[in-house]
């Protein structure tokens, strides 16, 4: 292993150094995904540093989700995390993910058409006995398992979606394709959250594993509100990108309906929505 040096005078830690040393040749892809990285030992012997200096190194990539650990075997480089756009699209996931010639697909677990409950009613401005679509499924992109989500579509403006095979179709394409209805903006939160036994057991991840939670609220062009999703992203899999656009262009899109949407009220939604669906939080 060709590698650089650890600059013994240098105030910057050496730990810190080794780690930059090690992210640099996984970066530049001199070291691939399922590559082993030396040994501690090796480590050790080849930058002459100590033990805890080296684990210090592995631990923060391992944490960064740059490396995995196998008991028994090593460190290994691990696979790139999926990065999503978090602001500025309106399109679904499945339309993002092939425009970057990824595979996707979904396992759909729930498609059904419901009463709305009181939580999705306030955030879709339904009345009482209103109906939705919910449709929960497993997403996967390159045979790798990433998310869970849950979806509420209204169904005055979608009749008949239930009966629409979701397996592995765009629900935003079908949206336009078969009722003309077109996603403008909407309004979404991310938040780090630890899996409860439920979400452990969907994404096939040890309980309080890292997840990222997203939820969101999807209008149309004339502000009528049409979906309510959440979605749990698997940590270890997934990153988001947040475009940064300057402050006056936020102020020429933002309409007053969108600053006082019932979604930035702080409706409990994970409470409300999930609490019928889940009784392990």
């Amino acid at each position: 292993m060709d590698d650089g040096r650890i600059d013994k005078i240098s105030p910057v830690p050496y730990y810190y150094q080794l780690e930059q040393l090690l992210r640099e040749k996984i970066e530049n892809g001199r070291l691939k995904p399922g590559d082993a990285l030396p040994s501690e030992a090796e480590l050790c012997s080849t930058f002459i540093v100590s033990r805890t200096v080296v684990r210090q190194a592995l631990n923060k990539l391992w944490q960064d989700g740059i490396v995995y650990k196998e008991k028994g075997k090593g460190t290994f480089v691990a696979k790139p995390k999926l990065q999503e756009k978090f602001i500025q699209r309106t399109y679904g996931f499945y339309q993002e993910m092939k425009e970057r010639g990824l595979a996707v697909e979904s396992k759909v677990l729930e498609h059904e058409l419901l009463e709305s409950p009181s939580g999705i009613r306030t955030l879709l401005k339904l009345t009482e006995g209103q109906k939705v679509v919910k449709t929960s499924r497993l997403r996967s992109v390159n045979k790798e398992l990433v998310m869970f989500t849950t979806t509420y579509v209204r169904s005055d403006l979608c009749p008949g979606l239930e009966k629409e095979d979701l397996t592995n179709h765009s629900l935003y394409q079908l949206l336009w394709d078969k009722y003309g209805l077109k996603i403008s903006y909407g309004h979404r939160t991310l938040e780090a959250v630890a899996a409860s036994k439920y979400e452990a057991d969907m994404l096939k991840v040890p309980r309080r594993s890292p997840l990222v939670y997203l939820e969101s609220v999807s209008y149309l062009e004339d502000d009528t509100p049409i979906e309510y999703f959440e979605a749990w992203h698997r940590g270890d899999k997934c990153k988001f990108a947040i475009e940064l656009v300057p402050a006056e262009e936020m102020k020429r899109r933002k309409s007053p309906h969108r600053e006082n949407s019932t979604f930035w009220s702080g409706i409990p939604s994970k409470q409300v929505v999930s609490s019928s669906d889940r009784t392990d939080k």
